[in-house]
């Protein structure tokens, strides 16, 4: 794919793309279009890294416990966990479908000193290059994809035999559309209306199935609750609205 061309490929959503792309310019805005992932990103670190030192045999201790992990970052955005990868010890790369935000993400990377190999690719893409990846990051991003069976084969073949993949999206039940969309969109205004499609939501047997064809085995299930007198977010046992998901390639 030629840099700077949106890709055409079948697990890419293109009016999703098309949105992200528009709002390319506000990924490290706190109080803009992604707002919530700014708001959500201590708890998604802390359920990532407490993954990767139980399951690599790091030190959750270390200020750089991922020292020589090299980990992909699918639907990278702006580099918002990217950039926390790569400040944790990590070789990282993160790849996204719209040139917009890793014109974004490259620039933000380099104002703050990090070295991070960025590039405008689907997965699938990736994997056609026989590259794989001890961790491979899905923050986020089966929400938006056109195909979740052709998504996850391809995030498959990235992850080598033993290594790990993390996935954090949104459920399908009557909660998460009350809340997760017509609330999110239309009351409280977090995200931008028509961010999310509640039909593309994904329920936990489905997204394990997904990984099990994939090759892989589900070690670990969280929920993330949010507390509206602090507005902090929290690991919870309850996945009804938002979850993560933690994954091992056989």
């Amino acid at each position: 794919m030629a840099e700077g061309r949106p890709p055409e490929t079948r697990t890419a959503d293109r009016d999703d793309v098309d949105r992200f792309a528009r709002q390319a310019g506000d990924w490290w805005d706190e109080e803009g279009a992604f707002a919530p992932l700014h708001r959500i990103n201590p708890v998604r670190l802390q359920f990532i890294r407490d993954g990767f030192c139980r399951h690599f045999g790091r030190d959750a201790s270390s200020l750089r416990p991922f020292e020589n992990l090299n980990i992909l970052d699918i639907g990278c955005g702006g580099g918002l966990l990217t950039e926390p990868m790569a400040r944790l010890g990590a070789a990282v790369t993160g790849i996204d479908a719209a040139p917009e935000g890793v014109s974004a993400a490259r620039a933000h990377a380099r104002r703050a000193g990090l070295e991070i190999d960025y590039r405008a690719m689907l997965p699938e893409e990736m994997a056609a290059t026989g590259r794989t990846f001890d961790a491979v990051l899905n923050m986020e991003v089966v929400e938006h994809v056109a195909d979740a069976e052709a998504f996850f084969e391809a995030c498959g073949r990235l992850v080598r035999p033993g290594g790990a993949m993390v996935v954090a999206t949104l459920n399908r039940t009557l909660k998460s559309l009350a809340f997760g969309k017509v609330a999110a969109e239309y009351i409280l205004r977090w995200v931008p209306a028509g961010t999310h499609d509640w039909r593309q939501f994904v329920k936990p047997s489905e997204l394990a199935r997904h990984l099990r064809r994939a090759g892989f085995d589900v070690a670990d299930l969280k929920g993330m609750a949010y507390d509206p007198a602090t507005g902090d977010w929290s690991l919870a046992g309850d996945v009804d609205i938002n979850y993560l998901m933690f994954a091992v390639r056989r």
